[in-house]
């Protein structure tokens, strides 16, 4: 008879429990305020969350339907060790000592107290919780209540985007009792969604045409399958959906929806043309430097860029092994760098070779290329023939959400930015400084400007110097956003050169305008015509465009302007 007793009175101190918990519930709300007030913070429901009850917990060590009162009353509590202990069951660690205490079960036959946190040995008593079918689904119901009704606003949103998912009909009746409580706006509205779902396949008519309606508002292409099989007729004519309005309303949703998800499409291509865009400016601003103004046919400009990448990487190990807490600024130091060793080495190969082919395009182009070789057989020989990995810092990281469908990584971002900063640089270089005025005179007639005492030399090294620490800086871009190897400059090289051709020689506003230009036109029309097709059809139209307009978009200018 002792263990029948011991039962029983293990059933009424649960029951003692669940009535404790019952009337707790309503006081609780009466201290919350009316439903639709404003919550006390950003994380609370519906009051303080009560402790958890030893004798509930006990009843996970009684019969089943013990086990399932016990169960419920874990998945109604807020209390975040209720959703531990409940996800301990469902793995089978939870473990019941025959006094009715529930523990953890750890590696190395320790054990810890879900109510207390203590730590100690898993008595040899303990036993697992015998779960079957019931008691499983009962735990799936009950981990859902318990997320749904958790003191945390990001857990409630969570679990209630997971319903949507999941269009459980057996959550019904959960959902419109978390509704009833919740007050949190966002957390609020994705459970109306997830109802939603749900009231789709209500029996009444007017049900099912709000909730497809409320499905369309929320602009989702996840629920655009749902709504057109209620809206489109099967292959044979007939309607799933019998009700005229519930079909119409599906049908406006769905509308909503593709208009939408357009609008997103070409918010993303519009972005991504910008950024490759951004990033064809910066490769090819410097190159305007060196062919636009100079005359020189620069096949190693690709290389340059690589410098500048590579000199990021090694800005970034340097950071991180002597200054680790300012890792995340090394790219901010990596900009002066790049720029000065790529103004080095162009300055050194202006000085050695070039210097002695000006007026010569086909012997610089020769020999640039071979220089181009050798700068990526160095790279090679120091930091071998495989990529190098550079990462973003955190603050390049992540992305921004302008809408559903439309999000803008932060690195592109800083990239677009950044190419329009160097532009007004250059500018205001080329235009308000000494050097762009030597520059722009030698430009349009070198004879004349060394006649009137323009240091020819000099400002051809130092214009050469400023287009090579350009491609520099566009390698640190570069180097954010993808790969970083020997080969990398190849990739930008013919598509420089063809921004340079097409924005008209020595043009900068030409540039600009060229390079936003290809990088929109091609990411529009990669999603129909591919990335290779698109490619060819850019350079077909370019020829084209270049035999009826030579000079490009903007003709040169036969005199220099202050």
């Amino acid at each position: 008879m002792r263990p029948s007793f011991t039962c029983a009175l293990r059933r009424l101190l649960l029951a003692l429990a669940l009535l404790a918990a019952a009337l707790a519930g309503p006081a609780r709300a009466v201290q919350a305020g009316p439903p639709g007030a404003e919550p006390a913070g950003p994380d609370l429901q519906a009051g303080p969350a009560a402790a958890l009850d030893p004798a509930v917990v006990a009843g996970l060590a009684g019969d089943n339907n013990a086990k399932l009162a016990a169960i419920a009353a874990l998945g109604e509590s807020p209390d975040p060790r209720a959703a531990k202990m409940l996800e301990a069951l469902n793995e089978g660690t939870l473990m019941m000592t025959a006094q009715g205490r529930a523990l953890l079960a750890l590696p190395g036959g320790q054990a810890a107290d879900p109510l207390t946190g203590q730590s100690l040995a898993m008595p040899g008593q303990a036993d697992a919780v015998m779960l079957n079918n019931r008691l499983r689904r009962a735990i799936e119901n009950a981990l859902a209540a318990s997320r749904l009704f958790s003191e945390s606003a990001p857990v409630r949103l969570a679990a209630a985007r997971g319903m949507q998912r999941e269009a459980n009909p057996e959550r019904l009746p959960l959902i419109e009792r978390a509704l009833a409580k919740e007050r949190h706006p966002e957390v609020r509205a994705a459970l109306e969604v997830a109802q939603s779902v749900l009231d789709l396949e209500h029996a009444d008519p007017a049900r099912r045409a709000q909730a497809a309606t409320r499905l369309g508002q929320t602009r989702n292409t996840a629920f655009r399958g749902m709504l057109a099989a209620i809206a489109e007729a099967d292959a044979s004519g007939d309607h799933a959906e019998a009700d005229e309005s519930v079909r119409q309303a599906a049908a406006a949703a769905v509308r909503a929806i593709d208009r939408h998800a357009r609008l997103a499409q070409w918010g993303g291509h519009l972005f991504f043309g910008l950024s490759l865009g951004s990033v064809l400016l910066l490769a090819a601003l410097g190159l305007a430097i060196t062919f636009g103004l100079m005359g020189v046919i620069n096949m190693a400009h690709g290389e340059l860029l690589m410098i500048g990448a590579y000199v990021t990487f090694v800005v970034q190990t340097l950071f991180r092994q002597y200054a680790p807490a300012w890792v995340d600024w090394y790219v901010l130091a990596a900009l002066p760098a790049a720029f000065a060793v790529a103004a080095l080495v162009g300055m050194v190969l202006e000085r050695t070779v070039i210097r002695w082919l000006y007026g010569r395009p086909l012997e610089t182009l020769l020999a640039t290329w071979g220089i181009s070789l050798i700068l990526m057989q160095g790279v090679r020989s120091l930091f071998g023939a495989q990529n190098v990995e550079v990462g973003n810092p955190s603050w390049m990281s992540g992305s921004l959400r302008v809408m559903d469908g439309l999000v803008l990584s932060t690195n592109r971002i800083v990239i677009i930015v950044f190419a329009m900063l160097v532009v007004a640089l250059v500018w205001l270089l080329l235009n308000r400084t000494r050097l762009g005025l030597f520059v722009r005179a030698i430009t349009q007639n070198r004879r004349m400007a060394d006649c009137v005492g323009v240091p020819t030399g000099r400002v051809d090294m130092l214009a050469f110097g400023l287009g090579s620490g350009i491609a520099g800086l566009a390698g640190v871009a570069l180097s954010q956003l993808g790969n970083v190897g020997p080969d990398m400059g190849r990739v930008y090289l013919i598509d420089s050169f063809m921004v340079v051709v097409l924005g008209g020689v020595g043009q900068l506003a030409g540039t600009v305008i060229a390079a936003l230009g290809l990088g929109a036109f091609s990411k529009f029309l990669e999603p129909y015509a591919g990335a290779v097709l698109a490619k060819i059809t850019v350079l077909v139209l370019i020829v084209l465009f270049v035999q009826k307009r030579p000079q490009g978009l903007f003709a040169p200018r036969g005199r220099s302007v202050e």
